[in-house]
C-alpha cells in the first residue's frame, strides 16, 4: 500500500511539475476504470450521469461516451438547459424541483428546449407557478418526473431512516399526483424516481466505529426490503395514469442494488468516477480515486508540523469531520483537531509532515465529488506522468448554478 502511495505520488509530482498550486487534477485511467466498472454493476441497466458530481462538461462528455451510460441528471434547471443548448446531451432530468422563473420561461418558449428536458415535481404547487410563468395553451409541452420520497419510516413513522424530499410517500399518493397531472393541459408524466440516500449515499463501513457500521447495515437492509415492495407498487399505481419512459432509483454507493430492483429501468452515478473519501468507508465497491487537489508547503512551524497554503476545501452536509478534505499523499499526513482544515492555512501533522520541505505539495481528496470543481477554473487531466489535456470547470466556464 505505502509503495503504490508513493508511485502515484511520484506520478503526480511528476506530471504537475510546472503548475504552481492549488490545482485539480483527474486521473483519467482511473476515471475511466470507474466509469466501466460503475456501467458493469448496473448489470445491463443505462447509468444515467449526476452533473453534480463531476462539474466539467468535458468529463460529462467523455462518460457519456462510454457503454452503458446515457442521460445526464443535472442539479437545477439552468444547468439543464445550458448542457442541452451545449449538445452535452438531449435527455436532461432535472433531480429537484424549480421555481426560476426566467429558467422556465425559457424552457416553456422553446420546444426543443421542452422534449430534452424534464422537470422534476412532487406536488401540485409546482405545477400552479408553471402555469403562472406561461399558460398551458401559449407553451410547449413540459415533461415531468415524479419524485417518490425513498426514505424508510419503520415503527409507524416514528423514525425516520434517509433524507426529506418528496411529501409522495406511498404507491395511493403517487397515484393521486400522477392522476392530477394526467387531468391538466400542458404537462406529460413521463419518469418516477426515487433516491435511497440512506443505502447510496450512506457508507456501511465507517471506519473504526463497528457497532454504527451494524447498525448501519441492519437499518439498510431493512429499507432496502421496503422500498423495493413500496416503489414497485408505486411504480405501478402510476402506469394507470401515465406512460412512463423511465423509472430512475439509485446513486454511486447503490448502483448494483437499485439495478436489481424490476421496478427500477435506470440508475444514477456521479460521485463514483472521482471517488471522493465519503465512498471510503462502503464494503460493496470503492471506487479508484481519481481526483486529488494539490496545496504547497509555505512553513513549518516545528519540526514535526508542516503548513500548506490553503486547503480549507469542505464539503456540504453535516458538519463533521467526515466533510474534512483529506491530505492523502504523501501518506500518513493527519489535519491537526484544533485547526482542521483552514481557510488560508493547513497545518498537518504525521511522520511524513517532518520530511516536508517548503515548496513541496501535498495531495488532498475532497470529501465529496463535484464540490471540488467550485473551487478551481480548470482540471489538469493525467495520464501517466504527463498532463495531456487542461478542461474548465463549470466555474472556469463562468457558471455557478447553485
Amino acid at each position: 500500500m505505502a509503495i503504490e502511495s508513493d508511485k502515484l505520488r511520484e506520478r503526480l509530482d511528476r506530471a504537475t511539475a510546472h503548475l504552481d498550486p492549488p490545482y485539480a487534477v483527474v486521473d483519467l485511467t482511473a476515471f475511466d476504470a470507474n466509469s466501466a466498472a460503475l456501467a458493469d454493476r448496473a448489470a445491463g441497466k443505462p447509468v444515467r450521469l449526476a452533473s453534480k458530481s463531476v462539474r466539467s462538461r468535458e468529463l460529462i462528455n467523455r462518460a457519456l461516451a462510454r457503454p452503458g451510460w446515457r442521460g445526464v441528471m443535472a442539479f437545477t434547471l439552468p444547468e439543464a438547459i445550458w448542457l442541452v443548448r451545449a449538445g452535452v446531451s438531449d435527455d436532461v432530468l432535472v433531480a429537484y424541483p424549480s421555481v426560476d422563473r426566467a429558467a422556465l420561461a425559457e424552457l416553456a418558449a422553446d420546444p426543443a428546449l421542452a422534449a430534452a428536458i424534464t422537470l422534476m415535481i412532487d406536488g401540485t404547487g409546482q405545477l400552479d407557478l408553471i402555469d403562472d410563468v406561461r399558460a398551458p395553451g401559449q407553451r410547449a409541452e413540459l415533461r415531468l418526473c415524479l419524485d417518490l420520497d425513498a426514505s424508510w419510516r419503520p415503527m409507524r413513522g416514528r423514525v425516520h431512516v434517509g433524507v426529506r424530499r418528496s411529501p409522495v410517500h406511498s404507491a395511493r399518493a403517487a397515484a393521486a399526483l400522477a392522476a392530477t397531472v394526467a387531468g391538466r393541459p400542458g404537462f406529460r408524466l413521463v419518469g418516477l424516481m426515487s433516491y435511497e440516500a440512506q443505502i447510496a449515499g450512506l457508507g456501511d463501513a465507517p471506519p473504526g466505529q463497528t457497532l454504527l457500521a451494524g447498525a448501519i447495515r441492519l437499518a439498510q437492509r431493512g429499507s432496502y426490503r421496503e422500498l423495493l415492495a413500496r416503489r414497485g407498487a408505486a411504480v405501478a399505481a402510476v402506469r394507470e395514469h401515465a406512460d412512463l419512459e423511465f423509472v430512475n432509483g439509485g446513486g454511486t454507493g447503490s448502483v448494483a442494488a437499485t439495478s436489481a430492483d424490476p421496478a427500477v429501468t435506470e440508475v444514477t452515478a456521479g460521485s463514483g468516477l472521482y471517488g471522493p473519501t465519503l465512498f471510503d468507508a462502503y464494503r460493496a465497491w470503492r471506487p479508484t480515486p481519481a481526483a486529488f487537489f494539490a496545496c504547497a508547503v509555505v512553513r513549518r512551524p516545528t519540526p514535526e508540523l508542516a503548513t500548506v497554503l490553503g486547503g480549507g476545501w469542505i464539503a456540504s452536509g453535516p458538519a463533521a469531520d467526515s466533510r474534512l478534505p483529506r491530505p492523502w499523499l504523501p501518506a500518513g499526513l493527519k489535519l491537526v483537531g484544533s485547526e482542521g482544515a483552514g481557510e488560508v492555512q493547513t497545518p498537518l501533522s504525521g511522520a511524513a509532515a517532518a520530511t516536508l520541505q517548503v515548496g513541496d505539495r501535498v495531495w488532498f481528496r475532497h470529501a465529496k465529488a463535484g464540490e471540488l470543481c467550485e473551487r478551481v477554473n480548470e482540471l489538469h487531466l493525467v495520464e501517466g506522468d504527463a498532463v495531456v489535456a487542461t478542461v474548465p470547470t463549470y466555474r472556469g466556464e463562468g457558471q455557478a448554478f447553485l
